[in-house]
């Protein structure tokens, strides 16, 4: 596993890899995945390291909702009012591949179920 801060997620944060936000605030950003999994496919991560939602404390219940509320606003702007997907990834069994914390809000398209 890559440092907490070395993961692409911090290189996209740090600037390092440019990246076009669909939206930013001072807690997260938004950005179109590179490899969509559905017709709208972006990520929302926070501002804040956190490596995975299992180590997020009771101090990131802010950040937790702000990702949730993002999402939200960003599925009405990008037309998904029949309905979205937000997944959350966590640890490896989870199938979480980048140790940033991050959602993943998928839509445009029906989605299938069960999702694994």
């Amino acid at each position: 596993m890559a440092s907490e801060t070395d993961t692409i997620f911090g290189k996209i944060l740090r600037k390092e890899i440019p990246t076009k936000f669909i939206y930013e605030d001072d807690l997260c950003v938004a950005f179109n995945d590179i490899e969509p999994q559905a017709p709208v496919h972006v990520i929302i991560i926070p501002k804040k390291t956190i490596s995975r939602l299992a180590t997020a404390e009771e101090a990131d219940e802010q950040i937790m909702g702000r990702l949730v509320i993002v999402a939200k606003k960003l599925a009405a702007q990008l037309g998904l009012g029949d309905g979205y997907r937000l997944v959350l990834n966590d640890g490896p069994k989870g199938g979480q591949t980048v140790y940033h914390l991050h959602m993943h809000l998928l839509g445009g398209r029906q989605l299938g179920w069960p999702p694994g």
